[in-house]
């Protein structure tokens, strides 16, 4: 009977070694990380970085597409600029298929009161323009998007086509 009671002693003390190893084993494994997350150094403190002119130039673009915007849709909510930016964004999303990321887009848009039936136009107005847009070119798709929120009515030009060249009348 004395030998059980060694062995379960042996046992219990087994068991409460290897529940103290795994324990210990867990603390040392969360230690770095907690040390790695009291840092210094918080991103809301930093400074951002200046600006390059790039930067600003195309800040300032930006600025005025939205006031051109605004000022050309005046007669309606179509140019606030929560429903410039989400809306432009839409018919983009559209032209390039991505229609999962347009309807949650378009969820927004119609959150903030912005009418639908100015997505409808634009987007009908830029499959006028399919042809002239070129994605090699920069910004060809977004200037013809800002083209079409602030003029769905617009048509592209169309190229005077050459004139027939004079045929030579028939001997005879």
């Amino acid at each position: 009977m004395g030998r059980r009671v060694l062995q379960s002693k042996f046992t219990v003390s087994r068991l409460v070694a290897s529940v103290g190893l795994a324990l210990g084993l867990a603390v040392l494994v969360g230690i770095p990380g907690a040390f790695a997350q009291s840092g210094n150094d918080h991103p809301q403190d930093q400074k951002p970085q200046a600006s390059s002119p790039a930067d600003l130039k195309e800040n300032q673009r930006k600025a005025d597409e939205f006031t051109e915007a605004a000022q050309a849709l005046s007669g309606g909510p179509a140019g606030n600029p929560e429903c410039v930016w989400l809306g432009r964004r839409v018919v983009q999303l559209m032209y390039r298929d991505d229609l999962d990321t347009a309807f949650r887009h378009l969820d927004l848009y119609d959150r903030f009161g912005c009418p639908g039936g100015h997505i409808q136009a634009s987007f009908r107005c830029l499959t006028r323009f399919v042809a002239q847009i070129d994605d090699k070119v920069p910004n060809s798709l977004n200037n013809h998007v800002h083209t079409c929120w602030i003029n769905p009515d617009a048509k592209p030009q169309v190229a005077a086509a050459p004139a027939p060249a004079a045929t030579p009348a028939p001997a005879g």
